[in-house]
């Protein structure tokens, strides 16, 4: 059974508007200055707590910070995003090829199963797996390896498609292969630098990518 992991914001979904602005919103409550949008879009991707952390220059009110930005994103923000163009036909083609398909994410998972429900794509994954409200498996080696136990899966027949560096950290520490998406909010230079098996430029060229990764994983063990 070949398996596909989908990062979420930047993958599959454009969550710009609704990240960058609960963002500001909790910057603003807090008395923080506050930055235009586009230069908050390096926080999209990485586990919350980290990204306040490094912007407010410090731990202490970073906790804080998160849950003011929840506040928010809870009600408003989450369903201000988009669906990447040709998402739904790839995960179509893949689910009708026979993948297994799930959804791994360092958002919480209950924002994460609403977007994916909101946007009609729930039809396409077995789970949707994200973080805990605690931040517990926030980062994606941890979230990676809960995947793997929880679902019992072979990671030699999985790949982790994801735009940023902490997907393809949290696939190779996993025994897991990455594609890097350049439609997101990853640099190429990060993701080549993070060890991705190869860049995909557009939505509708990752099908055949995802098919040579984990056909060439499973052609070894057949022949054992």
């Amino acid at each position: 059974m070949m398996i596909a992991l989908f990062d979420l914001d930047g993958t599959l979904t454009d969550p710009k508007a609704g990240i960058t602005r609960s963002i500001q919103y909790a910057l603003e409550r807090l008395g923080h200055p506050v930055p235009e949008a586009d230069a908050l879009t390096w926080m999209i991707g990485p586990p919350l707590i980290s990204g306040f952390t490094k912007l407010l220059g410090g731990a202490e009110n970073a906790p804080e910070a998160v849950h003011l930005y929840r506040e928010r994103f809870s009600d408003v923000g989450l369903f201000e995003n988009e669906v990447y163009p040709d998402i739904p036909a790839i995960l179509e083609a893949l689910h009708e090829a026979g993948f297994r398909l799930f959804v791994a994410t360092s958002k919480p998972h209950v924002f994460a199963k609403r977007i994916i429900d909101h946007f009609g794509l729930s039809r396409f994954f077995r789970e949707v797996y994200g973080s805990e409200l605690d931040n517990r498996n926030a980062d994606k080696r941890d979230l990676i390896r809960h995947i793997l136990d929880r679902e019992r899966l072979d990671p030699a027949t999985a790949v982790m498609i994801g735009d940023r560096e902490h997907d393809a950290i949290g696939a190779r520490a996993n025994g897991i292969a990455a594609i890097g998406v350049t439609w997101g909010y990853g640099s190429r230079q990060e993701l080549l630098d993070s060890g991705v098996a190869c860049l995909v430029e557009k939505p509708r060229d990752l099908h055949e990518p995802i098919l040579t990764l984990t056909g060439s994983m499973l052609r070894p063990a057949a022949r054992a």
